[in-house]
């Protein structure tokens, strides 16, 4: 029954991109434009969802080098993000259900998932929606390569942060019960980073993943929270933009669409693919390997994204 559902999920997924692909005016000719897209995807996607980072760690310095502008990136990595996260939270999901019918310590590790998501994911929301619904949502793409700057400074500091947390790694994984501290701290941490997620299109699920860990939670388990929590942040916040992409806001855009349909198509099938297996890979890797990797790439990316370097 699971598989089976899991399967009507990404199926429904899949019918999707290809009903996007079929509404451009040229398909055939999108198709041999923009397939190469779908490696892009399937890049971003495993590490998105092998660390608990969002996709836009990957997908901004890529759009940024394509030209193309801070709404058009955000927008573009959101919808991105829609297919490959989702896809991740399945795999993660099913481990968690695994996890729940073992009898071993791994089922109390996993207990606390649910309240995690409870505390984390509506506050992630309203901080999505109260930049994308206000004035906010001007402040950072306002001023020329501010997208950037933000962007690369953001990177700089959480690759310092995960570096800063990679010592808790090497303790052996125990239960943790959530404390009123956390809480207070997760809800916190989950309303900034959905401002910031809503600005950069990457923020919520690194931030709730590195407090995790500082906190002595599994890391696996505080990566599927970070994946499950971007999820339902970016399905959250893309409705933005396809309405301001909608005909009956054309008067207000201008007509122009924020996301890149073409590029999302492509990189989104890539984004199911990369988000299927990425559980594997962490599974398979060693978790003090896997945050040093993803550290290290995303202090390269902060640094290569500075306007300085463009």
């Amino acid at each position: 029954m699971r598989a089976k559902k899991r399967f009507i999920i990404l199926l429904i997924l899949i019918i999707t991109l290809i009903g996007l692909l079929l509404s451009q005016s040229d398909p055939l000719a999108v198709f041999v434009e923009h397939i190469r897209f779908v490696l892009l995807g399937i890049v971003g996607a495993i590490f998105a969802n092998a660390t608990g980072a969002g996709g836009g760690v990957i997908f901004v310095p890529i759009f940024n080098q394509l030209n193309l502008d801070s709404a058009e990136i955000v927008a573009t990595s959101f919808a991105i993000q829609c297919f490959g996260m989702v896809a991740g939270s399945i795999a993660w999901r099913d481990h968690y259900l695994k996890a729940q019918r073992d009898k071993s310590q791994s089922q109390s590790i996993w207990a606390v998932l649910p309240k995690l998501l409870l505390v984390t994911v509506p506050c992630s929301i309203v901080g999505v929606w109260t930049v994308q619904y206000s004035p906010l949502h001007t402040l950072i793409g306002s001023a020329e390569d501010s997208l950037h700057w933000v962007f690369g400074s953001f990177s700089i500091l959480l690759a310092c942060a995960i570096f800063a947390s990679l010592s808790r790694l090497k303790a052996p994984e125990q239960a943790q019960a959530i404390t009123s501290f956390d809480y207070i701290a997760l809800a916190l941490i989950g309303y900034i980073g959905g401002m910031i997620t809503a600005w950069l299109s990457v923020g919520v699920g690194e931030l709730v993943a590195v407090y995790l860990i500082l906190r002595r939670y599994s890391v696996t388990l505080s990566i599927a929270v970070a994946v499950m929590l971007s999820a339902m942040s970016v399905w959250a916040g893309i409705w933005h933009y396809v309405l301001a992409d909608a005909q009956f806001y054309a008067d207000v855009f201008a007509g122009n669409n924020m996301i890149i349909y073409p590029i999302a198509c492509f990189a989104g099938l890539g984004a199911i693919i990369g988000g299927s297996v990425a559980k594997y890979i962490v599974l398979w890797l060693n978790p003090y390997q896997v945050k040093v990797f993803f550290a290290i790439w995303v202090m390269l990316m902060g640094i290569v994204n500075m306007p300085i370097f463009s």
